[in-house]
């Protein structure tokens, strides 16, 4: 696993809109709309770069966006950001919605310091290789290092067993319309 560059953006990019188009979370924000979910990784990469980790396969074909929720700060950039994602991604009518919905999820986060593992994904050609296990591997001993709890949450039923065999259990299940899972690793919080 690299620490991605900004010689990797596009093809994190690429990765992410590949492997979370068919996402029952992102698809409740993009609508199944490839320029919105890609606006939507666009924002992702951004705010982890800023304030997390983005992390990128050795052969290009997988990749990790961790965002560190205590180290965001409110700035005039992050400000745009978040007002162009409001306009561009998710529309007047379903601000509400989402803020809600994150206001939801961020309920059961912990008050101290976590490592929050918003995207994983594959490129569809490599699913089924390895690549994942080993890339998710590599992030909780990031996390172990930094001693910090993971959080994550999938809407994808299959996903549950691949997230347990790494020790992440599911602590919560909210509904949308859809199951949202809530999971997290057993690390010192």
């Amino acid at each position: 696993m690299l620490k991605a560059t900004s010689k990797d953006k596009e093809r994190i990019i690429e990765i992410l809109v590949l492997a979370f188009g068919e996402n029952h979370s992102v698809n409740h924000i993009c609508g199944n709309d490839e320029v919105r979910i890609r606006l939507l990784m666009e924002y992702a990469y951004k705010m982890c770069s800023s304030y997390g980790k983005v992390f990128i396969s050795e052969d290009r074909n997988a990749c990790a966006l961790v965002l560190f929720p205590d180290k965001k700060k409110s700035t005039v950039k992050s400000l745009l950001w978040d007002i162009k994602l409001a306009l561009r991604v998710v529309g007047l009518r379903n601000v509400f919605n989402v803020l809600e919905k994150e206001k939801q999820i961020k309920k059961y986060h912990p008050h101290t310091p976590f490592y929050y593992l918003w995207f994983i994904g594959v490129h569809p050609l490599n699913k089924g290789t390895g690549l994942g296990s080993a890339l998710l591997s590599q992030v909780i001993a990031d996390a172990g290092l930094m001693e910090r709890p993971i959080y994550l949450e999938t809407s994808v039923l299959r996903n549950l067993g691949w997230y347990k065999r790494f020790g992440l259990v599911t602590y919560k299940e909210l509904d949308f319309g859809y199951k949202l899972f809530l999971l997290k690793n057993n690390a010192p919080s």
